[in-house]
């Protein structure tokens, strides 16, 4: 009975590991396409694009899923026994879950970025989306000791936003800086407004970003993060330039890093 046990737990941990390695080689796959999109930016290479984020969604979350399904049922198993040797077994099980659970972050990553994205705008206060996002991260920042700030204009930024994937958008940069600041710090969300645009500054005291590693932040699959998938500032970057703005980043080693995201405003979006 043992045994079975242990050849079923080794035949799960494999099919892990042919997740990862499904995951590496849907990695390769994307940089091919990305050249292939920069050699020939026309409809195509898009359409292309588009069928292979799809393809690939079904050929690892299909397996990923199944691995999933049967690791909950094996600890449950195990979990029915009291002794140190199944015990034992059900720790190394549990490792390989929180293996497979990060395999899913990454292939939900993948999807987020390589995905087909599709906008619902509407005209939208930016001061409200800022405020809203604060309000909700902030027990995440206290928790890690950072202080919060906002610095709002007094009338109306109006811009259109599609609010669920913009405040996805910069929550991703508020986390990134979060995570950089482990000793704390403060974090800044700053809106401003010119003639014809509006500016969100994203702000930190973190220890800030090498000359090296800024010029590849919004590269896929670059991260200095451990476990991190790399894919979290390509897509802000996206979902900025869907809505036909900008975003640049500064960063000075020991003093900080400063987002800054330019959206046209309503009526100045070009159709």
């Amino acid at each position: 009975m043992a045994e079975g046990w242990w050849f079923l737990a080794g035949l799960i941990a494999g099919g892990s590991v042919g997740a990862a390695l499904t995951v590496l080689l849907a990695r390769r796959i994307w940089r091919n396409a990305r050249r292939l999109a920069a050699r020939s930016k026309g409809r195509e290479s898009l359409l292309e694009l588009g069928h292979l984020a799809g393809g690939l969604a079904h050929e690892i979350k299909n397996p990923l899923s199944t691995i999933n399904l049967n690791l909950k049922l094996l600890s449950e198993d195990l979990a029915r026994h009291d002794d140190e040797e199944h015990r034992r077994w059900l720790r190394r099980l549990t490792n390989v879950r929180e293996e497979a659970d990060r395999l899913r972050g990454i292939l939900d990553d993948f999807l987020r970025y390589a995905g087909k994205i599709e906008l619902s705008p509407a005209a939208t206060d930016l001061r409200t989306v800022i405020s809203e996002l604060v309000d909700f991260f902030l027990p995440q920042a206290e928790v890690a000791h950072v202080l919060v700030r906002t610095s709002l204009p007094d009338k109306a930024v109006p811009c259109n936003l599609d609010e669920r994937l913009f405040k996805q958008a910069l929550l991703n940069l508020m986390i990134n800086a979060v995570q950089a600041m482990s000793a704390g710090g403060e974090l800044l969300l700053k809106v401003a407004q010119s003639r014809d645009e509006a500016t969100v500054e994203v702000i930190d005291t973190g220890p800030g970003i090498s000359a090296e590693h800024l010029a590849k932040v919004f590269q896929a699959y670059f991260s200095t993060k451990q476990g991190g998938s790399g894919l979290g500032l390509p897509f802000t970057r996206r979902v900025v330039h869907e809505h036909q703005g900008t975003i640049s980043v500064e960063s000075e080693p020991g003093k900080g890093t400063r987002f800054l995201i330019a959206l046209p405003l309503a009526g100045n979006t070009q159709k």
